[in-house]
């Protein structure tokens, strides 16, 4: 399956391949999937709120959100094809012959360098479901009150594509040999779970007030 023939599909034909046998889409894909789900949410209440008289006095606000937002968009588009591909390149290298102590070797280093890349990619994912949760708080304020409630739903999917992304980076992690990069990445996980549920929270709790 070529990469970027995934936003060729229909959402029924996503659906399918997703729950069908194929490897991918997997975890890592569907988790930016929904996480674009997120940042579309940011990106429409955005876009009710701009041109609108009633919100003209936030709408210079509202419009750096909405850019913020799509660009939120296009990089979980990308992380989705990334994931794809991550999943070719360490079947790829699943191949390389081991018969000599070289092979071995070289199998071994590209190995490693395929596991940073696969935690790196869904860790890329969860990282921009963060920011996308950092847009609908600047938004719950101040966002079209008919559409408030879908900022609610951009945040609660947010937070719950970051957490699902995670799992990716977690069954890749253990097998990375660089200790300073593990840290790294567990401070990362880490900080972001307890932000992103505090950023949920209040992102709540301000539409509940504006319902």
């Amino acid at each position: 399956m070529a990469d970027n023939t995934v936003w060729q599909w229909t959402t029924a034909e996503f659906l399918a391949q997703s729950a069908s046998a194929a490897p991918t889409p997997g975890g890592g894909s569907v988790s930016a999937y929904v996480g674009a789900l997120a940042a579309s949410m940011v990106c429409m209440v955005a876009n009710l709120t701009i041109g609108k008289e009633k919100y003209k006095d936030v709408e210079p606000q509202a419009q750096a959100i909405l850019d913020k937002g799509q660009k939120a968009l296009a990089d979980l588009k990308t992380g989705l094809t990334q994931d794809i591909e991550e999943f070719s390149n360490f079947m790829a290298v699943l191949k390389f012959p081991k018969d000599t102590g070289e092979q071995k070797l070289v199998r071994s280093t590209k190995m490693q360098e395929v596991l940073v890349s696969a935690t790196d990619t869904p860790l890329g994912i969860a990282q921009n479901c963060y920011a996308v949760l950092e847009l609908a708080q600047e938004l719950a304020p101040i966002g079209n009150k008919g559409a408030i409630s879908d900022v609610g739903v951009a945040a609660y999917l947010a937070e719950s594509a970051l957490k699902a992304a995670m799992f990716s980076v977690d069954i890749n992690l253990p097998q990375v040999k660089d200790n300073n990069y593990q840290d790294k990445v567990k401070a990362e996980r880490e900080r972001l779970f307890a932000q992103a549920e505090q950023l949920k929270n209040d992102i709540v709790a301000v539409v509940q007030s504006r319902l």
